[in-house]
């Protein structure tokens, strides 16, 4: 089968990396044709455009980019068109994601919806225009199964990938020594996000609030993406 793929950012990334490695234990001649990165790339696909040329954050950086979004829309839509995948697969990343899913399905291509975005939280009535246009959804969260059948669209809960990737997390022998950290001492990670945007809005707020718990010690969880400079910047 020919698989077409579409992640915006790093967890996507992720998840849809060890998607791709399922499915091709199950289908082991399968090929993946994707917008995502490197992990994804990885695990044996071939990236259109890379995640990173789409990191926009926030109304106005939207506003802004607005050209170039479109294009990378009209982009997306022309390769699917070329491609003739056997089924389109959507992973979170609502706002381009979405579109593509009303195109994908209007062109007569079966389309799954891998993570369902956040609706519940901030617009449900998104959920009618997923009904009508993703053939299948496969969600992550218990409660999403319940959410969806008030709009009579039944889902499968897959269960949540945070947790093969915790499972599959490998701690480095000198992490404690190359960190200068206590092993003695509770360590608390800061996930301040994989975005630029992210990182300078939301790391100073953590860094504040890390002042109030004087008995443990933090570390930031970057991204090799993003240069140190930017962690740095943010904490100043």
């Amino acid at each position: 089968m020919k698989y077409y793929i579409i992640a915006g950012e790093k967890s996507g990334d992720l998840h849809a990396s060890n998607l791709i490695k399922a499915l091709k234990k199950k289908d082991p001649n399968a090929s993946f044709r994707v917008w995502g990165g490197d992990m994804m790339e990885e695990a044996g696909a071939e990236i259109v455009t890379h995640y990173r040329e789409m990191a926009f954050m926030g109304f106005l950086e939207v506003i802004k980019n607005l050209p170039r979004i479109l294009g990378f829309i009209k982009k997306c839509k022309a390769d699917i068109l070329k491609t003739q995948p056997d089924v389109v697969i959507l992973v979170d990343y609502a706002g381009f994601n979405m579109r593509i899913a009303k195109f994908a399905k209007k062109k007569g291509f079966r389309t799954f919806y891998y993570i369902s975005p956040k609706i519940w939280a901030w617009n449900q009535g998104r959920a009618k225009n997923i009904k009508k246009y993703v053939d299948k959804m496969f969600v992550i969260l218990p409660f999403e199964k319940d959410f969806y059948q008030k709009y009579d669209y039944s889902v499968d809960y897959v269960g949540n990938p945070q947790f093969d990737a915790i499972d599959n997390f490998e701690r480095q022998s000198d992490f404690y020594q190359k960190n200068k950290l206590n092993p003695n001492q509770k360590i608390i990670a800061l996930l301040p996000g994989s975005r630029k945007q992210e990182v300078r809005k939301i790391l100073p707020v953590l860094l504040e609030t890390s002042k109030q718990f004087t008995e443990d010690q933090f570390v930031i969880a970057g991204v090799n993406k993003l240069a140190s400079s930017v962690y740095q910047t943010a904490k100043e």
